[in-house]
């Protein structure tokens, strides 16, 4: 069974938007080392046409850093599932998930194999309401925004993590992995 791990970078007072937190080579890295633990990435359809828009191959000499080139091939070439209800195709090799998603993200994590890697914001809060995530990593940079989309806003219930590890980077950034109590 392949565990489900879910990432997101979010300042310290809970700001979620992407354009919020440090950009560095430090934590393009780690996003990297994060990309190869699993098999495939699923995203809802705003991360999906975010990250494809952001990163998909090929884009003009010198639009991005050297440093974050490793990303860059790294989230072109992974197997992608969009969960999605108004998409009509996909491609950036990527597949629909449609239907209900409880069972479709079971089927899955069934497969053999490394993990699953989600991203973005309302599909990881649908997926964490159905106690389907397996590993939350909050990489919690030191910065303070006074706006933005909150993580998981609107959780029904409370979930109970365990601390698994913390990595500390240069920029202050902390990334903290938890798993859910049993």
């Amino acid at each position: 069974m392949r565990p489900l791990r879910y990432s997101i970078n979010v300042t310290l007072d809970g700001c979620c938007d992407h354009r919020a937190g440090v950009v560095d080579e430090d934590l393009h890295r780690h996003a990297v080392e994060n990309l190869v633990r699993a098999d495939a990435l699923l995203f809802g359809r705003v991360t999906y046409q975010m990250m494809e828009e952001a990163w998909r191959s090929p884009v003009a000499a010198g639009a991005r850093p050297a440093w974050m080139e490793p990303f860059a091939r790294t989230i072109d070439a992974a197997r992608k599932y969009v969960v999605s209800s108004t998409l009509e195709s996909v491609d950036w090799n990527a597949e629909l998930v449609r239907g209900d998603l409880e069972k479709a993200v079971r089927r899955l994590k069934a497969e053999t194999g490394q993990g699953i890697f989600v991203g973005g914001m309302k599909l990881p809060l649908a997926l964490a309401e159905l106690g389907l995530i397996d590993e939350y990593e909050f990489v919690v940079h030191p910065r303070l925004t006074g706006h933005g989309p909150k993580l998981f806003e609107g959780l029904s219930r409370h979930i109970d993590l365990r601390l698994v590890s913390r990595l500390e980077f240069a920029s202050g950034a902390v990334a903290m992995r938890y798993e859910p109590k049993s």
